[in-house]
């Protein structure tokens, strides 16, 4: 978001319980560059952030047994809680967006996403309306032995909530109606591929979901209509077989359409895409200036990527014609997590 001077501002998260401050607030400087100007530290593990689509308030889950999710009101160049925490009757949850004046959680611990009505002046209401529980597991014997949710967003249209689960290998479409999560269609990936995070092509009929579990991207055909999501193709997100550990976290699509981007951690790279129609093409990897990529955003034609483990933000210009990353500059933030942009 901006200030009255045409100041934008970044929002980051990072885990509380391994060294984080909080929620850092940050000036963005026309060189991309995040410049350091509050942090706030009353929520554990604020693990993942969503602002607003006015900029004025900010929501942050708490990534714990006993989840939450809490709201701030953006003041300046601080953070103000607006109410308590409000739990999401679920644990673990890794991430949240907004939806029809309701926030939504994905919670990793107990395999299910929550809705807590959000209220006309953003603050939100005392207890959660609904608590849908996903079911199954999958092949992985210490990581799918039950449903994990991982990621929840809406799509497009804004007529369907799309939810990625880890432990079941699947994505599951549900409608949103007087506070409560309806249950429509669940779409099968390939068994142990552990799909973590998606997202939609920005003008295509496509989603592409990124697999923690084995390296790979697998690229959907999606039916904003019916609300349908058909796997096409499933492709590496690396050159060759890995060094070590390699397990893929955050997905992003070009603003034009015209590229994705994985983070991929133990590898520790940024891998680039062409979208071709139905399927990608792997332009490159680059390395992430970190160790242990969780996350990744973009703003003003920049790429930032959250390097949990070396505690710091970097960020990369982006090539408007090849779409490569180039790596720009870091900013220290212990155990960070994410960040989000106005």
């Amino acid at each position: 978001m901006t200030d009255g001077g045409g100041r934008r501002r970044a929002f980051i998260g990072s885990f509380t319980a391994a060294g984080g401050p909080g929620i850092v607030t940050a000036a963005v400087a026309a060189t991309g560059a995040l410049i350091p100007l509050s942090s706030l530290d009353g929520l554990p593990d604020p693990s993942y952030l969503a602002l607003s689509a006015d900029g004025g308030t900010l929501y942050a889950v708490s990534e714990t047994a006993d989840g939450a999710v809490a709201a701030y009101r953006v003041d300046g160049d601080t953070l103000e809680p607006v109410g308590p925490p409000v739990p999401v009757d679920g644990s673990g949850p890794t991430h949240l967006s907004l939806f029809a004046e309701h926030v939504l959680t994905a919670n990793y611990g107990s395999g299910s996403v929550t809705a807590v009505p959000v209220r006309t002046d953003g603050t939100l209401a005392a207890a959660a309306s609904h608590v849908l529980a996903h079911t199954g597991s999958g092949p992985h014997t210490r990581r799918q032995q039950g449903p994990h949710a991982h990621h929840v967003q809406p799509d497009p249209s804004g007529r369907w909530v799309v939810s990625v689960d880890l432990g079941t290998d699947s994505v599951r479409v549900c409608t949103l109606a007087d506070g409560r999560l309806e249950l429509r269609r669940e779409t099968a990936l390939r068994p142990g591929s552990g799909p973590r995070h998606l997202a939609f092509h920005p003008t295509g009929p496509y989603a592409y979901v990124v697999n923690e579990l084995t390296p790979t991207l697998t690229v959907c055909r999606w039916d904003a209509e019916d609300g349908a999501l058909k796997p096409l193709t499933e492709t590496p997100v690396l050159p060759g077989a890995p060094s070590g550990d390699a397990y893929p976290s955050g997905i992003l699509t070009s603003p034009d359409g015209r590229f994705v981007w994985t983070a991929t951690r133990g590898e520790d790279v940024l891998s680039t895409f062409a979208v071709e129609g139905d399927g990608l093409r792997l332009l490159g990897t680059a390395p992430c200036g970190g160790h242990w990529p969780r996350a990744i955003a973009d703003s003003g034609g920049f790429l930032y990527v959250a390097n949990e483990r070396s505690g710091n933000i970097t960020w990369f210009a982006v090539d408007p014609d090849t779409g490569l990353p180039r790596y720009e500059g870091s900013m220290d933030v212990p155990a960070v997590s994410c960040v989000v942009f106005g």
